[in-house]
């Protein structure tokens, strides 16, 4: 079959991935000359732990295809760092007990560590905690190269064409126009559009059930030293579905957040780059509009965290950004994928879940529509 694709974020490269890993060729548009929203603006986190129970299986699987690709296409830089979410108070701690405990803790990999333990796994966390819930399936790759890798591996196919700086306009049958004018003729056309839901999207669906999400992240100088596993607060239970529970409730009922973190909905979150920065966040913004600069208050917040988990000062912050996503609001939905026309998809909305879900994404969409 003929694919055309449009968005090179990470759904619309997944879904690239799978249809060329199936032996249809792909033409891949995308209207800046490199993507640019929440695809390169995240951690580049493949996040197991704290998915939710329904969520886990498709979570799993995307890690092993994860793994795959990188065994593949070096490029992606993944690795498999796991992860270790460090506890500061005794409320906090009864949610990581109760997760290591959980029925799903051994296919998560779950395992509470003494500090002594955690600093044995990862020596450069010498600060203050009561203790760490690590997460041996968790991962990384590095989201601002993963891209251009994937498109390489895919080019040298010879089934695959990516047209940068080129932005879908109309869509009629099995035809695209971009605006230049170009025609692209295709047996299925895949939107994937990001966090754009107007334009061309609500031209093809109406208004579809998602919404925007933005946050603000930073990245440092590098460490100096190596934070062995990507490193997550007690302020990450509130954020994710597989921590819910009793405990959880506890602490949501007992311990406040500090005033910046409750304001700013934040969890701290923090992942070594391959060049040895840091790269640090969250925060969670969901009232539109969103404001055009960035809040200093967060970042000044973050800071204080990593530094007290680290035990150390942190290098030079060396750049700050805001992003963008999108989330679907179906609750009963992973993603949205919303018919157009009997060849045409629309596709979007995994949330702070596309890095992590993406390649599985992709091939659960080829299965749905018999690829």
């Amino acid at each position: 079959m003929r694919l055309v694709i449009i968005g090179g974020g990470i759904l619309g490269t997944a879904h690239a991935l799978a249809a060329v890993g199936r032996g249809h060729t792909v033409v891949q548009v995308e209207r800046e000359v490199e993507a640019r929203g929440a695809t390169v603006r995240n951690f580049g986190l493949v996040w197991v732990s704290g998915r939710s129970e329904r969520e886990l299986e498709i979570t799993l699987r995307s890690r092993r295809l994860w793994e795959e690709i990188g065994g593949r296409i070096a490029g992606v830089g993944f690795r498999p760092a796991g992860s270790i979410t460090l506890v500061r108070t005794d409320a906090e701690l009864a949610v990581a007990a109760a997760a290591a405990a959980a029925p799903s803790a051994a296919e998560r990999g779950f395992e509470l560590l003494e500090p002594a333990r955690v600093r044995e796994i990862n020596p450069a966390l010498r600060g203050k905690y009561l203790a760490g819930l690590h997460c041996s399936t968790d991962a990384a790759v590095e989201s601002r190269q993963a891209m251009p890798a994937l498109r390489a591996y895919m080019q040298a196919t010879g089934r695959y064409t990516f047209y940068a700086g080129t932005e879908a306009r109309t869509i009629s049958g099995g035809t695209v126009t971009d605006d230049r004018g170009r025609r692209f003729e295709a047996d299925l056309v895949l939107v994937c559009p990001g966090a754009a839901h107007s334009g061309l999207t609500r031209e093809l669906v109406g208004d579809i059930p998602v919404r925007r999400v933005r946050l603000q992240m930073m990245q440092t100088a590098p460490l100096g030293e190596p934070l062995t596993t990507a490193i997550a607060d007690g302020d990450s239970f509130r954020y994710y579905p597989g921590f819910a529970g009793p405990e959880l409730d506890h602490l949501n009922r007992e311990e406040s957040q500090a005033f910046t973190a409750a304001q700013h909905k934040m969890q701290l979150l923090c992942v070594q780059r391959l060049h040895g920065g840091l790269t640090i966040g969250d925060t969670h913004e969901y009232d539109e509009p969103f404001a055009f600069d960035v809040d200093e208050a967060p970042y000044e917040h973050l800071t204080a965290v990593t530094e007290e988990l680290l035990g150390r000062k942190l290098p030079q912050v060396v750049r700050r950004w805001a992003g963008v996503y999108s989330q679907s609001i179906d609750p009963g939905a992973i993603v949205t994928r919303a018919q157009a026309a009997d060849n045409v998809w629309v596709i979007t909305g995994p949330g702070g879940r596309g890095m992590t879900l993406g390649p599985a994404l992709g091939e659960e969409t080829a299965d749905l529509l018999n690829l």
